[in-house]
């Protein structure tokens, strides 16, 4: 199930490559080169790291007690937190375009059998927050 198009032109897998820089390596100077989507990149990026602490918040009461976001990878706490972050944040986005859209970008950085754990995460947590939230 690989994606054929570049990874440089898909918005998500920046807004991925940007918040883990941020998260796990300390990037302290966020650039955002030119792109038809920087200011949805921006907005995203920006967004996850001002609200990290609600998002962390919002994701353990949703995963629920026996769940352990921190033994996740990174990779994947990251997707997490800005999947999260649209379903809360971004209402006129469907669920299921968010959805599709990070599973698409993951493909460039996960397995395919790691890609339908995440796509079950993202689904339990999307519908969780976009019914209590409505």
């Amino acid at each position: 199930m690989k994606t054929t198009y570049s990874p440089k032109n898909n918005p998500r897998v920046i807004i991925i490559q940007k918040l883990y820089g941020k998260f796990y390596n300390e990037d302290n100077d966020l650039d955002f080169p030119k792109h038809r989507f920087k200011k949805f990149i921006k907005d995203i990026v920006l967004g996850t790291i001002e609200r990290n602490e609600l998002i962390r918040t919002e994701l353990d009461t949703k995963l629920g007690e026996e769940f352990v976001f921190d033994n996740l990878d990174k990779v994947f706490q990251t997707i997490l937190k800005a999947a999260t972050y649209e379903f809360l944040y971004k209402p006129n986005l469907s669920l299921n375009i968010i959805i599709k859209e990070y599973l698409n970008s993951s493909n460039f950085f996960l397995e395919d059998s790691q890609t339908k754990y995440l796509n079950a995460l993202l689904d339990n947590i999307g519908k969780k927050l976009r019914t209590t939230n409505a």
